[in-house]
């Protein structure tokens, strides 16, 4: 950044690092081992699809790479009601490994065609026996995760509680997002 820009008040936004999404698997141990959670096995991308031929090709793209693959999961995509597109990818829940490599392979793969501003997140989500469920949200344009845990029933309600105890046990190991007013409900996110 430079001196007009700082003088202006402009800033660079906050780079996303990719990379942080294989932290997941040592915070699904974690998480298992504190609180009862275990990975389910789902994981999706949101992103805003863009018009043209351009993007679907490379979402196209995208699918085929993950479904080519040796030990090709399961994926699809669907639209939510605010219209944004939830590419899911279905995995074994004890290869959470493989889950955020996949996620992993989606966002560049968008992020290196110039579709990086259309990626808004990647979820995982995680459950207990008693039917509690939390997704660990990777915030593309923050870089960072935070809980989200809808309670149960189909109530737009959030079990705000579990939400501070997931981020309370994960905090040295991920790069939780500190501004809880980032901490967006994702209703009907896949998964969840």
């Amino acid at each position: 950044m430079g001196f007009l820009d700082s003088i202006l008040g402009r800033s660079k936004p906050k780079q996303a690092n990719l990379d942080a999404l294989f932290l997941v698997p040592s915070a699904a141990i974690t998480l298992q081992t504190t609180l009862g959670l275990t990975p389910t096995g789902d994981g999706s991308v949101c992103y805003r699809a863009a018009a043209g031929a351009g993007f679907s090709q490379t979402q196209g793209d995208v699918l085929e790479l993950l479904r080519d693959a040796a030990d090709a999961p399961e994926v699809e995509v669907s639209s939510d009601s605010f219209g944004f597109t939830w590419l899911q990818v279905h995995r074994d829940a004890s290869d959470t490994s493989g889950l955020c490599t996949d996620l992993h392979a989606v966002n560049t793969g968008l992020e290196a065609e110039g579709f990086g501003p259309a990626l808004l997140c990647s979820l995982v989500p995680f459950a207990d026996p008693t039917g509690r469920r939390v997704g660990l949200v990777y915030l593309y344009k923050q870089g960072t995760f935070y809980p989200f845990a809808p309670q149960p029933g189909g109530a737009q309600q959030r079990d705000n509680l579990l939400e501070i105890q997931v981020r309370d046990v994960l905090a040295a190991e991920l790069p939780v997002e500190r501004e809880m007013s980032r901490w967006l409900a994702i209703w009907g996110a896949p998964g969840l």
